[in-house]
């Protein structure tokens, strides 16, 4: 009766913690209608236009199982789709509640918001980006492997390569988890030939490309160009990048359970699937950036893959912690963990707020309000930022296929038919395609609006010109008669 009634108030706990980041969710969805990456808006807008485009529904870069799931938010919009990201945020929580209650964590209900609060999470739980999904799936086949369903686990755990190339990395290692398992001669061989199922996912792939765009080589002619094996396309830094990363993917006040989980586990050998797979990821992106393979970028959401096993490391070094707590603290357990939870959400929203580029998206509003006041028929739209496309309503496609040489764009600026409008910035126009306000004048456009923007964040407002300080932008449109 006691362990039942325990039960059910820890599931009680759990579905209010559920509540409690919903609503925050939703409240991000609504401050910030971009993301603090263009990437998130490029997700959104391959889903978007996949029925015109079918290649996007198999796309190497948008990735086909994410493109096919958010298909269907997308038509309802971005802020849609955005809440659907949240919806998953959601489910990813609760699986990992399960599956600490699964592997017998004291404290499970804990696991959601160790999650929530893992500021990288939390940073993409209201965006449009794959590591949510890619959480979800590799929880869900987690939770499958352990509970003895391995070829369920196999072929949950084969559809990651269809959300993130991590998936390759965590399918390999999931072959070594099911063949760990098999001992004899005869049933190892078994085993080895049932480890097939986690290239069912690739299969699938291959198998769809081929049926929608007839060329049997698609995913190797798709690949993007900055995935090269080597090149450093987004740069290179230290080894020790994600170690400094640390506080940004587990959370500065977590840090410290984070690392005493790690080590009781590592020491106890418990929860050796969990431990190796974040492991697998960390080690493996840190060596990436290192040496700059694959356009590794150095971020830290890309550990978001992982959020479920951070999460639980870092409950089981709380349960540790807990237990020697009266020796240096003269508060209640609840009341310690009220505040570091209250301190780790404060830096969580803080660290939202203080993505400058997130403020873009007031801008591009305020312009296009202006424009929708003063039409022009559009024949075509040109932007420097993809929720410029997002507001219009326009589909990526008709985008010129920009490059970084500042001549072969102008050339294509030139050839743009009667009816262009042109929607610039001067931070990422000039960054990304060498193409700045005056060039589009000397092109042939007329300039129809220019606003110099200073956009500060809703909680942080730092005087500085980095990280929380204010964003100054500027954005025109311009016009071809």
């Amino acid at each position: 009766m006691t362990r039942s009634f325990r039960s059910d108030q820890r599931l009680l706990r759990a579905l209010i913690w559920l509540a409690v980041f919903a609503a925050i969710g939703g409240a991000l969805v609504l401050l910030y209608p971009d993301a603090d990456q263009q990437d998130s808006g490029y997700h959104y807008l391959f889903a978007r236009w996949a029925h015109r485009h079918p290649h996007y529904f198999v796309s190497v870069w948008a990735r086909p199982l994410f493109t096919l799931l958010y298909f269907f938010p997308a038509q309802l919009g971005y802020a849609a789709t955005k809440l659907f990201t949240v919806a998953i945020s959601l489910a990813t929580a609760w699986q990992t509640f399960r599956l600490a209650r699964q592997i017998h964590f004291d404290r499970a209900e804990l696991a959601i918001p160790l999650l929530f609060l893992q500021p990288s999470f939390f940073l993409l739980c209201s965006t449009v980006l794959t590591e949510t999904l890619f959480a979800l799936l590799f929880v869900i086949a987690l939770r499958l492997h352990l509970s003895g369903r391995i070829k369920a686990g196999m072929i949950v755990a084969s559809l990651l390569i269809l959300v993130r190339p991590e998936g390759f990395f965590i399918g390999a290692l999931w072959g070594l988890w099911v063949l760990s398992g098999s001992f004899r001669l005869k049933a190892g061989l078994r085993t080895l030939w049932q480890t097939l199922l986690l290239a069912s996912g690739m299969i699938l792939w291959w198998a769809a490309a081929y049926l929608i765009t007839g060329d049997p080589l698609w995913i190797v002619h798709d690949w993007p160009p900055d995935w090269r094996p080597e090149g450093g396309a987004n740069g290179a830094g230290p080894i020790w990048k994600y170690i400094v990363l640390a506080p940004l993917i587990v959370g500065p006040l977590l840090l410290a359970p984070f690392i005493v989980g790690l080590r009781r586990l590592l020491k106890k050998r418990e929860f050796s699937t969990g431990v190796s797979a974040f492991l697998v990821l960390f080690v493996t992106h840190s060596v990436m950036f290192w040496r700059g393979w694959f356009g590794s970028a150095g971020y830290a959401r890309y550990l978001v893959c992982v959020a479920p096993a951070i999460a639980l490391i870092t409950l089981a070094g709380w349960n540790d912690l807990v237990e020697r707590e009266a020796k240096f603290f003269n508060l209640s357990r609840n009341s310690i963990a009220a505040i570091v939870f209250a301190l780790s959400a404060l830096v969580c929203v803080l660290y939202v707020d203080g993505w400058r580029f997130t403020r873009d998206a007031r801008a591009v509003e305020e312009m296009v309000e202006w424009f929708r006041a003063h039409p022009r028929p559009i024949s075509r739209l040109i932007s420097s930022q993809t929720y410029m496309r997002i507001v219009f309503d326009r589909d990526q496609w008709e985008k010129p296929t920009f490059t970084n040489d500042r001549e072969f764009n102008l050339a294509l600026i030139r050839q743009s038919p009667r009816q262009t409008l042109i929607f610039w910035d001067e931070d990422t126009g000039p960054k990304w395609y060498g193409l700045r306000a005056g060039d589009f004048e000397a092109a042939g456009y007329n300039r129809l609006k220019s606003e110099e923007f200073k956009l500060q964040g809703w909680f942080l407002r730092l005087p500085w010109d980095r990280f929380g300080g204010p964003r100054l932008q500027q954005m025109s449109f311009f016009y071809k008669e």
